[in-house]
């Protein structure tokens, strides 16, 4: 019998507290909701290291909280050159994260590398804005791209991967 590695995605930012731990945790319930928990693994970095150990911004934890997801167990860490080994699908927030992924990617991983809001269905933003220096109503911005580019991303990975719900 054949080992078969579950499909792995990392969503990435700048800081690990904000957009990316959102868009795991949203992710992670969509997944669970889909009954695909454990066959799909997904985790979040920062392209930076500077909340490493960190909780998601409370602001993050607060918009997500009245959706339904729960933040509250991840903690933040730094993108590793090695994960591009690890995952399947790195994911960036924005240009600028992306910018510092390709640098920091093996060359025969880029195929991995790709912007989050590529899987957006309605929402025609091409970057996730940071909301860490706004007020509430930035973090519930996210949420909702968020929540749209996550639903395009299960419908991508299940119509290529031949994952069946």
């Amino acid at each position: 019998m054949q080992f078969m590695k579950p499909y792995a995605i990392v969503f990435c930012c700048t800081g690990n507290i904000c957009r990316s731990p959102t868009a795991e945790g949203v992710f992670a319930k969509k997944l669970l909701d889909a009954g695909l928990a454990g066959r799909i693994l997904v985790d979040s970095a920062g392209t930076h290291g500077y909340h490493v150990g960190e909780p998601p911004d409370r602001r993050a934890q607060e918009a997500a909280k009245v959706r339904g997801y729960d933040l509250s167990t991840l903690r933040a860490r730094r993108i590793e050159r090695h994960d591009f080994d690890r995952f399947d699908l790195v994911l960036a927030m924005d240009y600028d994260n992306r910018g510092f992924l390709a640098r920091l990617c093996p060359p025969a991983s880029g195929s991995k590398l790709k912007l989050m809001m590529e899987y957006a269905r309605s929402c025609t933003a091409r970057e996730v804005p940071d909301p860490y220096y706004g007020g509430p109503d930035g973090f519930a911005k996210v949420l909702e791209m968020l929540e749209d580019a996550t639903e395009g991303l299960l419908q991508t990975i299940l119509s290529k991967q031949a994952i069946k719900r």
